[in-house]
This record gives structure tokens, sequence and C-alpha cells, in this order.
């Protein structure tokens, strides 16, 4: 069953992907400040999609600052070092579960509950990235949100 929807060891979960991150930063020459380290470990403890404003809500909890651009930063530099993915339908961010692989995700979303699970696409090896080659395209980005019910839900109905 997928990460997202499945019971785990959170702590180990959190804890290994912490350190994943801090060896990635170290190896890239990253800076991976207080308050970007703590923005992950908070989208890691939720397991969900958070808005900016959440996470700011956290960060300053955590004596971290309290102006948006706080927490914008900290997710702009999640998102392009890969430790992080914007959901476009909730305007939101979640943790990566596949911290450092190359990977094209495609995320499954509950629309009751809003439990997330992100799945690994691939693509450019299905129709689209068949499609894109017949049109000589060269796909860098893909977004894909598949909107359903996850297991969960599907018990409760």
């Amino acid at each position: 069953m997928p990460l997202g929807f499945e019971h785990h060891n959170h702590s180990a979960c959190i804890s290994d992907t912490l350190q994943r991150a801090e060896v990635h930063c170290r190896e890239e020459n990253l800076n991976f400040t207080p308050v970007r380290r703590r923005a992950l470990e908070i989208l890691l403890q939720e397991h969900r999609a958070l808005g900016a404003y959440d996470l700011l809500t956290e960060l300053a909890a955590s004596g971290m600052g309290k102006q948006p651009p706080v927490a914008y930063r900290a997710l702009d530099f999640l998102v392009s070092a890969g430790f992080a993915h914007k959901i476009e339908r909730l305007n939101a961010y979640i943790a990566c579960s596949h911290l450092g692989s190359d990977h094209a995700p495609a995320f499954l979303i509950c629309r009751k509950c809003n439990a997330i699970n992100e799945a690994n696409a691939e693509l450019a090896n299905g129709r689209l990235g068949d499609a894109a080659r017949a049109a000589g395209f060269q796909i860098e980005r893909t977004v894909v949100e598949a909107l359903g019910l996850c297991p969960s839900c599907q018990d409760a109905a």
C-alpha cells in the first residue's frame, strides 16, 4: 500500500529523511539553515499537504519568524532541492516521499480527507512521452494530480 495511505514507523521516517536531506545538502553545498530544516521536519511530521500560512504558524511557534517570507523562502528552497513538492490543486506543500531519487511524481489525492500519496509516474515512458516525442517536444516537468478516494475513505463509505 502507498506510504501516504498506510501506517508506518513515523519517527524513523522523519529522522531518516532529515538525515538524507542533511547529507544531500553537504554533498551539494546547499545551505540547510535551521528554518529550512524545521520546515522540512514540520512537513514530515504532518505527512499531509500544508499551506504556506499553516507552515508559518508552526515556524512561528518554534520561534523562527512570523513574516510570510520566512515560510515562502523555506518552501522555495525545499522544492528546488527536491525535498518537497507543491500540490497545485490544494495550493499546499508536502514532503517528498522519494527523497534522493530522480523521479516524476504523481499525486493521488483523496477528495474526502485530503490524504496524499506520492507515486512515481515516469510519464516520459508512457503515452504522454510518446506524444511529446512525436511532436518533437522535450518534457522537463510534469504535474500529475489524480483525485479520488483513499482506502480509509472507501472503507468508511
